[in-house]
C-alpha cells in the first residue's frame, strides 16, 4: 500500500437509490462482492482508514458487507436522511481524523486508487483537486479534499439556494484538474452502478 499519512478515506452511502429499486445498492453484489467493498478494497491502495457516511437504518448491512476488511473503518451518520452528495461530504469529511480525504460515493466499483494518488498531489497545499471531465462535469463525488475547510464550506452552503457541491467551492482554493491530464488512470474509474441494468453489465464485464 502506497502511504499517505494524512490522507482518509469517505465513501458515500446515505442516498436511498430510487433507481436500483428496493435493494440498497450499497451493499448490492457485484460478482459475489458487495458494491461498498469493493470501493473499500480500492480504497485501500492509498489509506488505510475509511469514513462511511450512511443512514443510521443502514449501518448494520454495511458493517456486515465491509467485514473483514483490513481498512479501519468508522460511521458519519447523517443527522437528516438523504440531503444529497453535498450533505453526505460534509457529513463525512466532519468525522475525518486527517488533514485530506479522498471522497468517493459507494456505487462506484472501480474507483482507481491512481486517481487519488494524483488528485493528493494536486491537493496539498490546497483545500481540495477535482477532475473536470471532458464534457465539462466535474467529478465532485470521486475527489480529494481537506476535511476541514470543505466540511465547514458544505455546511454552510447547505443552508443557501445553491446546494450544489460546487457551490461549496466558492469559498475555497480548490485545484481543477483536465481528465485528459490525467496519467495511468482506468477509464472505468468515474462509472458508477445506479441501476440493475448497470449492475448487470458491469457483472458481464468482470466474467
Amino acid at each position: 500500500m502506497t502511504s499517505f499519512d494524512s490522507l482518509e478515506g469517505v465513501v458515500l452511502a446515505g442516498g436511498y437509490s430510487t433507481r436500483f429499486g428496493e435493494t440498497d445498492k450499497a451493499v448490492a453484489e457485484l460478482a459475489g462482492t458487495p458494491l461498498i467493498r469493493r470501493v473499500v478494497d480500492q480504497l485501500a491502495g492509498v489509506t488505510d482508514a475509511v469514513v462511511v457516511n450512511c443512514r443510521d437504518e443502514q449501518r448494520e448491512a454495511i458493517r456486515n458487507a465491509l467485514s473483514g476488511s483490513d481498512v479501519d473503518r468508522r460511521y458519519a451518520i447523517d443527522p437528516i436522511p438523504d440531503r444529497g452528495p453535498l450533505a453526505g461530504i460534509g457529513v463525512g469529511l466532519a468525522a475525518v481524523d486527517r488533514e485530506y480525504a479522498a471522497v468517493v460515493a459507494c456505487d462506484m466499483p472501480f474507483v482507481d486508487p491512481t486517481l487519488f494518488e494524483q488528485l493528493y498531489a494536486h491537493a496539498r497545499g490546497h483545500d481540495g483537486a477535482v477532475v473536470r471531465l471532458e464534457d465539462g462535469w466535474y467529478q465532485t463525488t470521486q475527489a480529494v479534499y481537506r476535511a476541514e475547510p470543505m466540511a465547514r464550506a458544505c455546511e454552510e452552503t447547505l443552508g443557501s439556494d445553491d446546494t450544489r457541491v460546487l457551490a461549496a467551492f466558492d469559498s475555497l482554493d480548490v485545484v481543477t484538474v483536465e481528465e485528459a491530464d490525467l496519467e495511468g488512470v482506468s477509464a472505468t474509474t468515474f462509472e458508477s452502478v445506479d441501476t440493475p441494468d448497470d449492475l448487470r453489465a458491469a457483472a458481464q464485464r468482470l466474467e
